[in-house]
C-alpha cells in the first residue's frame, strides 16, 4: 500500500513547502491539495492557496514526490484551459502530477464568485464531457468536441504530458452518475470513507466497469481518513467526537489493524489530511506524520 500526505490550505505556502520537502524524505508517496478558494464556512476571510499555482510551485522544489489535486472542481476553470496547466505542471513536476478532477459542490465559492452552480445533475454532465475533452486533447494531434456544454475546434494541446498518460482521477462516491463516468475516464478514484464504505462504493465501481466491459483493476482506488494515535482512551473519544470526518483513532496496533482493513479491499493508496495535526505547530505536525510513516504505515510499504 502507498500512503498520501494532504496538507490543509490554509496554511501559508511556506509552511506547505517546507512539509512537502519533509515527507519527501521519508516514505510517503505523494502530495495531494484541494481546489478550493475559501473555506466551506460562515467566515470566508481564513486565507486559502490557489491550487493550481501552489502545485505549479511545489513541482518545481520537490523531486519524487507525486503531486495531484483532490480534487478540482470543474465548474472553476474550462476542461481545456485545466488540460493545458495539467500538462504544463507535469513537465514541471518531470512526469510526477495526477490530474484530479470532480464536478464541484461547494456552492459559497460560487456565490461569492459569480461561477454559476447548476443543478448535481448538469454539473456531473459537464463532468463527463470535460473527461472527455481532457482525454481527446492528451491523446489526439487536435480535437473537434461538440457537446452540449463545451465546443472545440480543431483545438491543440502542446506539448502533449511529460507523462505517456498523466492519470485521470475522479473524485465523488455518487453510485449512479459519478461512479459510473469514474468507470469509462478514471484511472484513479477517490472518495473520502471507512473500509465498509469503499468496499460498497468499490462493488459499485466495479459493476459501472463490468457494463461497459472495462477491466475494474483499471482503475486504481484511493481513500481518505484523518488519524488520531494515541493510548489515551479520553483522549481518543474527545478526538472521536470532534470529527466530522472518517477517522482512524487508536493506539499503533489498532490504526494498522484500520490500514489493514483497507488494504484487505484493495485500496491502493490511504491518504492522510494534517487538518488534525499540530494545531498550528509545524514542528509536531511533522513529528506525528513521521509516527505514522515510520511507526505505523511502514508495515504496510510497498
Amino acid at each position: 500500500m502507498k500512503f498520501g500526505f494532504w496538507p490543509q490550505s490554509a496554511q501559508s505556502f511556506d509552511t506547505v513547502q517546507s512539509l512537502a520537502q519533509h515527507v519527501e524524505q521519508k516514505q510517503w508517496h505523494g502530495l495531494w491539495l484541494a481546489d478550493h478558494f475559501m473555506p466551506n464556512a460562515a467566515n470566508t476571510n481564513t486565507p486559502m492557496a490557489e491550487v493550481w499555482t501552489t502545485i505549479a510551485a511545489l513541482a518545481a522544489t520537490t523531486k519524487r514526490l507525486r503531486l495531484g489535486t483532490l480534487v478540482s472542481g470543474n465548474t472553476y476553470r474550462h476542461p481545456a484551459i485545466l488540460a493545458k496547466m495539467a500538462a504544463t505542471v507535469d513537465h514541471i513536476s518531470g512526469g510526477r502530477l495526477v490530474l484530479g478532477l470532480g464536478a464541484a459542490w461547494q456552492k459559497n465559492e460560487h456565490d461569492k464568485y459569480g461561477i454559476p452552480f447548476y443543478t448535481v445533475n448538469n454539473r456531473l454532465r459537464r463532468l463527463e464531457e470535460a473527461c472527455q475533452i481532457i482525454k481527446a486533447l492528451y491523446n489526439e494531434q487536435s480535437t473537434n468536441f461538440t457537446g452540449e456544454f463545451y465546443q472545440l475546434t480543431d483545438a491543440p494541446l502542446e506539448p502533449k504530458p511529460k507523462q505517456k498518460n498523466l492519470p485521470l482521477l475522479i473524485g465523488g462516491g455518487g453510485e449512479k452518475l459519478t461512479l459510473k463516468i469514474a468507470a469509462k475516464y478514471a484511472d484513479e478514484w477517490n472518495v473520502w470513507g471507512k473500509p465498509d464504505l469503499l468496499q460498497h462504493k468499490m462493488n459499485i465501481l466495479d459493476q459501472h466497469c463490468t457494463n461497459i466491459n472495462r477491466d475494474p483493476a483499471q482503475i486504481q482506488r484511493s481513500a481518505v481518513s484523518l488519524v488520531f494515535v494515541s493510548d489515551d482512551d479520553a483522549a481518543l473519544n474527545k478526538m472521536s467526537k470532534l470529527s466530522n470526518r472518517p477517522l482512524m483513532a487508536g493506539n499503533t496496533r489498532e490504526v494498522q489493524d484500520l490500514i489493514g482493513a483497507y488494504q484487505k479491499i484493495g485500496v491502493n493508496e490511504l491518504i492522510i489530511p494534517d487538518f488534525n495535526m499540530g494545531l498550528g505547530n509545524t514542528s509536531r505536525k511533522r513529528d506525528q506524520l513521521d509516527l505514522f510513516i515510520e511507526d505505523i504505515a511502514s508495515r504496510f510499504l510497498e
